[in-house]
């Protein structure tokens, strides 16, 4: 394989990050853009030297000499999409959720399977050097027996427009938006463990929207720890920006941007380590998503089946679909 031949399917505000980080890769091209209308496809074209534009899936579907796509579109079409470019022999990068449900997404895992296609979904903390840093340390045994953490996804002061905001095309509100960056960051830090037990107050205080705007997640993850979730649009405080997290252990504490570490010492006396690691021009970097999109294409040449991918997709659909059960019914849901 030469050159890896690349569409892009959406053409809003995250395609700008995927393309930014295709165009640094060797041997990569970016052949099409579909948007739903084809001046925003033209337009988005022009800023990245693409040649072909749609503004539908067809002629990308059609073309046996793309390679993969890119999924940026509406959550609606998540599931759909990825089907149906799947069954066209395209390996498949899916931005967060996986689909609006988590049926969705075992369709999706079905299909990968039958046709034997690779399929990514954009969990991007993952590529994040603090995150790395603080997945080693809970790996080591640095902050002792792990028990309880804490971890974020609200927008203070601010909440999106559009299709965010429709149960139809979003399938869910702040938790489906920005939840799922909090679950999956911290799951990846505690070594993906599976979720035992969820427990979710959800509810809508802001806006005049069929979706949440507030949410309290409780997971029991398989390995005996306990994460607190907190979901939200518009709160008039956060505690810290999108994924950050809290950590507790029985040797210390370790906090997710800001990042350090809290290494008990003795009663009323601890170190606090802040780490050297490199200075972010902004909180969701650029860098993250450029190796996001190096990682992608790395398993497209080697064959490999991307991490996170079908499996992490889908549990954390699992989570976000036990939450909104759990919050209708007012009790736990378990595994």
């Amino acid at each position: 394989m030469d050159t890896i031949k690349i569409a892009l399917i959406g053409a809003g505000y995250i395609a700008d990050f995927h393309a930014r980080g295709l165009q640094t890769i060797p041997n990569v091209e970016i052949v099409a853009v579909v948007a739903k209308k084809l001046k925003t496809a033209k337009d988005f074209a022009i800023k990245y030297g693409i040649k072909e534009t749609y503004n539908d899936i067809s002629n990308v579907l059609n073309n046996k000499a793309i390679d993969a796509v890119i999924i940026g579109t509406p959550n609606q079409f998540h599931a759909p999409y990825a089907i149906e470019f799947l069954k066209s022999n395209k390996d498949v990068f899916l931005e967060k959720p996986m689909g609006i449900s988590a049926k969705e997404g075992r369709q999706i895992t079905d299909v990968s399977k039958n046709f034997n296609q690779l399929v990514m979904v954009g969990h991007m903390w993952r590529f994040d050097v603090d995150t790395n840093y603080l997945k080693d340390c809970v790996a080591s045994g640095k902050l002792g027996k792990v028990f309880k953490t804490k971890g974020y996804g609200v927008h203070e002061n601010w909440g999106p427009s559009g299709w965010f905001i429709k149960k139809s095309l979003a399938g869910g509100g702040a938790l489906a938006d920005m939840g799922v960056h909090a679950i999956d960051t911290i799951r990846y830090i505690l070594g993906d463990p599976k979720p035992a037990k969820v427990y979710a107050r959800i509810s809508t205080n802001f806006g005049d929207y069929d979706v949440d705007d507030t949410g309290i997640i409780v997971i029991t993850w398989d390995n005996g720890v306990e994460s607190i979730i907190e979901s939200g649009w518009w709160h008039p405080h956060m505690d810290g920006p999108e994924a950050s997290s809290g950590i507790w252990g029985t040797k210390g504490y370790a906090s997710l941007f800001p990042t350090f570490l809290k290494i008990t010492t003795g009663e009323d006396s601890f170190d606090k380590i802040v780490p050297e690691l490199p200075e972010r021009k902004e909180h969701c970097d650029q860098v993250i998503y450029t190796k996001q999109m190096e990682y992608f294409v790395d398993c497209i040449k080697t064959r490999t089946q991307p991490n996170p991918g079908l499996i992490e997709g889908q549990i954390i659909l699992d989570i976000v679909d036990a939450a909104y059960k759990s919050s209708e019914l007012g009790e736990v849901v378990n595994f």
